[in-house]
């Protein structure tokens, strides 16, 4: 085998770009799409006017490119509050496309609400985007023709037809999501426990810390209305609530480098078929004789939890206007949204007046390209105006294939389906692969409302790179502070959860409360490693210094979590024989943490800390040095690395 060539690599942001998220295709998904956006194509085709069903299929995009594995009643309000603001603004739309002078306001206008509306949480952002996309899509709809009551009417029976299908089995999967979401803890502890190697066991850790908190998601966030449900919800709950001390000695037991006895990763397995089926929970298996570590007494005494189950308490809704009065005070808090919101409207507003002054076919595309691409919530600005570019061009290539084979009747039903799933797919899997899918679906509808040529197809291409070369220049480029670094506030916040994290796990929970807090603690930690996991994944395709800046990070978050574990694998034994630690060795360790987190925060050197010389804190003790180093940077005195790449080391020691 050749030894492969450095100068010949391709260069890593764009390694990290192009690659595909290693998550199972989502078949339940993939079919609600093909079944919502094929099924008007191939009545209307029966019928004898494909043309109506093309119409019919676009009303049904927003549900479909909203869709989100979930419970039903968290799909029921996502996908609702999408398909109610994408109708929205496709009859702003369809109102103002006639007459520039009115359409242009409009949609500036919408941007502006669209970048405000995503401050108010995920389900938002969502609604924003298809209100965006939608009024600007009707805007060039007066091509086509046909009167604005009619484009209106088949719109909404499209829209109701795909919200329909989205949540048809509903009435007799009930729980089942929750169900899926608990059993896939379990799987998680047994693939973590039966991890050969720390690498391994490592990322184990980190899709059961995922599995964990799409559980809480799923059962905190979406709440039946219908009481037997409800009461099988909050077993769920119970059950999953009293998981966590199991949860936190498997993470002690693999971060100690030890293997779990087999017949406690079969009871995991056996646990996770249990709730899948619905069925009762097997007995837990005896502690093996003799006089075990506190670690594995922690483990066997957190199975025998789970059977005994949890009793939280009913937690009431959130009203409204709470949740209303929550977003305005965001909107005041802080200038971030107010920022995104400015880029966004200034780029569709060039985007607008480029459409005016350049002679192009629908040029409504390039407006439509930079509201997609520069959403402010939904990852790095410049990965997905690429990532928009190279699947458009390949989508582009797609549908002038189709148009050239001259493709009729239930070929381009199948064409469609095809497209459909595509779509699916490319929502789990990568930007550029829904973004090949998305154009030559858009072009198939367009051909059949008799609207489509080539033409179409080779405005579609110079639409999409203007849109994308606006986004790149004025919305990356020239925008004050986007190459800038600015990953280490996320990551101080980091430091501040895991201090937190110390100050609850290290003392004895003698209550109940006190170890619901601790769990939370926990919960909190571990959640905001993930989240900062997926910030700097999101950052690092960037080749700017922002992007340099979070690969250089990338140990510390490595360190954070490693504290985190060797924290909870000295929490799980107090009470177990083992004492906890003196309080002032506890508050020894959150001193360090906060020094660190306030030496990322001012951008300096951290400052040498006294830590706790116990033997049972040594574990810890060790992991925190080592974040120490990590932030410090390489000793320069050791070896100098080049000179880029010292540039953008975290703090490098000083000679």
């Amino acid at each position: 085998m050749s030894t492969p060539r450095p100068d010949l690599a391709a260069p890593h942001w764009l390694v990290q770009l192009l690659r595909s998220k290693p998550v199972p295709v989502p078949w339940n998904m993939v079919a609600r799409a093909v079944v919502a956006l094929t099924v008007p194509l191939a009545v209307a085709y029966a019928a004898g006017d494909i043309a109506v069903g093309a119409l019919i299929s676009t009303g049904a995009l927003p549900a479909v490119l909203s869709e989100s594995a979930g419970p039903y009643r968290y799909r029921a309000r996502r996908l609702g509050g999408a398909t109610l603001a994408a109708t929205a603004g496709y009859l702003a739309g369809l109102l103002t496309g006639g007459t520039p002078a009115l359409s242009v306001p409009a949609v500036i206008l919408v941007a502006a609400v669209s970048a405000l509306v995503s401050a108010a949480g995920s389900n938002a952002s969502v609604a924003g985007l298809q209100m965006l996309v939608f009024c600007v899509l009707a805007t060039g709809q007066h091509a086509t023709g046909v009167r604005v009551e009619v484009l209106f009417g088949y719109f909404c029976l499209g829209a109701a037809w795909s919200f329909l299908v989205a949540l048809a089995s509903w009435t007799f999967r009930a729980t089942s999501p929750e169900r899926t979401a608990v059993a896939h803890v379990y799987v998680e502890l047994a693939a973590m426990l039966s991890a050969t190697d720390e690498a391994v066991s490592r990322v184990a850790r980190h899709r059961l810390t995922t599995a964990m908190n799409t559980a809480y998601d799923q059962l905190l966030t979406a709440r039946s209305w219908l009481s037997g449900r409800d009461a099988a919800y909050r077993h769920l709950l119970n059950l999953l609530s009293a998981t966590t001390p199991a949860v936190e000695a498997s993470v002690a037991m693999v971060n100690a480098g030890r293997r779990a006895p087999q017949q406690v990763i079969d009871h995991f397995v056996a646990l996770s078929a249990s709730v899948l089926a619905g069925q009762p929970l097997p007995e837990p298996p005896p502690m093996p004789p003799g006089d075990p570590d506190p670690v594995l007494t922690a483990l066997y005494a957190g199975l025998v939890r789970i059977g005994k189950g949890d009793d939280r308490k009913r937690r009431a809704p959130t009203p409204w206007y709470r949740r209303l009065r929550e977003w305005a005070g965001s909107l005041a808090s802080g200038p971030l949204t107010w920022v995104a919101a400015l880029r966004l409207t200034l780029c569709v507003a060039i985007a607008e007046v480029v459409g005016l002054l350049v002679p192009l076919e629908r040029s409504y595309w390039i407006t439509l390209t930079v509201g997609i691409v520069l959403k402010p919530d939904f990852g790095s600005v410049f990965g997905r105006a690429v990532l928009r570019g190279i699947g458009t061009v390949i989508g582009v290539g797609i549908g002038a294939v189709v148009l050239a084979l001259g493709a009729q009747g239930w070929v381009l039903v199948v064409l469609s389906a095809v497209f459909a799933g595509g779509i699916a797919v490319g929502k789990v899997r990568n930007y550029g692969v829904q973004s090949a899918f998305v154009t030559p679906l858009i072009i198939l509808q367009m051909g059949l409302a008799h609207t489509g040529n080539w033409s179409v197809v080779l405005a579609r291409l110079v639409d999409t790179a203007l849109g994308c070369v606006i986004v790149l220049v004025f919305g990356y480029l020239l925008w004050p502070g986007s190459r800038r670094p600015q990953v280490g506030g996320r990551l101080a916040d980091g430091l501040d959860a895991v201090a937190k994290y110390v100050s609850h796990a290290l003392v004895e929970a003698s209550s109940g409360e006190a170890r619901l807090t601790r769990s939370r603690a926990r919960r909190g930690a571990y959640r905001a490693l993930a989240d900062l996991r997926t910030a700097f994944q999101q950052v690092v395709v960037e080749p700017s210094a922002n992007g340099r800046q979070a690969v250089a990070w990338w140990p510390v978050i490595a360190a954070q979590e490693r504290v985190a574990d060797a924290v909870t694998e000295v929490g799980v034994t107090i009470g177990r024989g083992v004492p906890p630690p003196d309080p002032g060795e506890v508050e020894l360790l959150t001193a360090a943490l906060g020094e660190l987190a306030s030496a990322v925060r001012e951008q300096r050197e951290p400052r040498s800390m006294p830590l706790p010389d116990a033997p049972r804190l040594s574990g810890v003790v060790d992991q925190l040095e080592s974040a120490f180093d990590a932030v410090r940077g390489p000793d320069l005195t050791e070896r100098r690395p080049p000179r880029l790449v010292r540039r953008f080391l975290p703090y490098p020691r000083r000679t």
